[in-house]
């Protein structure tokens, strides 16, 4: 399957089709849209229109509707655009019947966020991870990615016979690069684990969180380091591990992938070994969002990742970040109709449920330092609760320290 990368001096023009059914309103649909537009973005493309239809479910041979592949289509012939993104898995019958109708190049979410990885991975370890994701994607959908593939390879003249479908030959090499890919994943895995041996019995933190919630940024405060940010989704591939001291306290924080919606299957079992940290780790940063419209959403979506993976039981402390971008409109003093969260300010969103959190959640803004001393003082607290345990002798010198401080 050839990559659909773009360089930064390329830009593709792209329509976002997305679909309203009775599990998902319209409203919802626009910001899943305007996430799938933020994904076409980091991958190099523009998108210059989008296409929303109401039905009980997808189309099983279109996805779409006929009338509404009709009104893309006249679109296209219209338009510059030679991409159209669909938010949802397509399936392979899907795809071939929609590129035949379309004529340009159909990419599902799955495939977009596959290919964004695949631009973005920098170490072999993650480069063997995506690889390994894309040819598990690509398994079951190879009937369209050539079209020799009916095409009967006849054996040789020595031995009669059939033969078997170019289509059997292509899975089977496919197999064989999987299979290659998991060998080549495990001995890494070794090495990373006898890393992690090395680093003795400090107390071990994680940010965990949704693409794009200032993780990165964050980190790069918190230990003065240089961990790549950018305002991207996954611009944080590989799992980064610092070592950070508060006080006389000094234990690990590391950076992990970003989550996502409907993060693919394959994406999330390549990268388990990745998330290895999350799994390991003594306490979870939980960092989330405030100023996104969504945010609650992303929490559901970061916390069913984290339990899928394993790690869904460990102490977390929630990091309410971005309090700076954070907007509301408020009401009206005629307007009678139920306030939306559009209508809520910051200070009453967090006598609601985030107040029943208490001590394990803090608001802060790590673009402009706000409350990020106070995160350090909650940070020492929580760490050296867990290292007194393991080390019950040094509770002393903790008490020594915060006398003299």
């Amino acid at each position: 399957m050839k990559d659909f990368i773009i360089t930064e001096s390329q830009t593709e023009k792209a329509v976002l089709v997305g679909l309203m059914t009775p599990q998902q309103s319209e409203a919802k649909v626009d910001e899943y849209l305007d996430e799938l537009a933020f994904l076409a973005e980091t991958a190099g493309m523009i998108a210059v229109k989008r296409f929303k239809q109401r039905l009980d479910s997808p189309n099983k041979v279109t996805f779409v509707g006929s009338g509404k592949l009709h009104e893309i289509k006249d679109f296209l012939g219209e338009s510059e655009a030679g991409i159209v993104i669909f938010d949802d898995e397509l399936s392979a019958k899907q795809i071939r019947n929609i590129e035949k109708e379309l004529q340009v190049m159909i990419l599902d979410r799955t495939s977009l966020i596959l290919d964004i990885f695949a631009g973005r991975a920098q170490t072999a370890y993650a480069k063997t991870q995506v690889e390994l994701a894309k040819y598990q994607y690509m398994l079951p959908r190879l009937t369209r990615l050539w079209t020799h593939l009916e095409r009967q390879s006849g054996g040789s003249r020595y031995l009669r016979g059939p033969g078997e479908t170019q289509l059997e030959t292509d899975k089977r090499i496919i197999q064989t690069k999987v299979a290659k890919l998991k060998r080549d994943l495990e001995e890494i895995d070794k090495q990373m684990v006898t890393q992690r041996k090395n680093r003795g019995k400090m107390v071990r933190t994680a940010l965990v969180g949704y693409t794009n919630v200032g993780k990165s940024t964050l980190m790069n405060i918190l230990c003065k380091s240089e961990v790549f940010a950018e305002d991207k989704l996954f611009a944080t591939l590989d799992t980064t591990v610092r070592k950070m001291i508060v006080g006389n306290l000094p234990f690990l924080l590391s950076d992990t992938v970003g989550f996502i919606r409907k993060l693919p299957t394959e994406l999330v079992e390549s990268f388990k070994s990745t998330l290895d940290e999350v799994r390991e780790a003594d306490l979870l940063l939980h960092i989330v969002d405030i100023s996104h419209p969504g945010f609650e959403d992303q929490i559901a979506v970061v916390e069913k990742t984290l339990a899928d993976i394993g790690g869904g039981d460990k102490p977390v402390i929630t990091i309410f970040n971005k309090v700076d971008a954070f907007r509301f409109v408020p009401k009206a003093e005629d307007d009678l109709t139920p306030p939306t969260k559009e209508n809520v300010s910051l200070e009453e969103l967090e006598q609601t449920w985030m107040k029943r959190m208490g001590d394990n959640c803090i608001f802060i803004s790590a673009k402009n330092n706000t409350n990020i001393d106070r995160l350090k003082s909650l940070l020492y607290e929580r760490v050296k609760e867990i290292h007194i345990t393991r080390y019950p002798y040094n509770d002393f010198l903790y008490q020594q320290y915060e006398e003299e401080s």
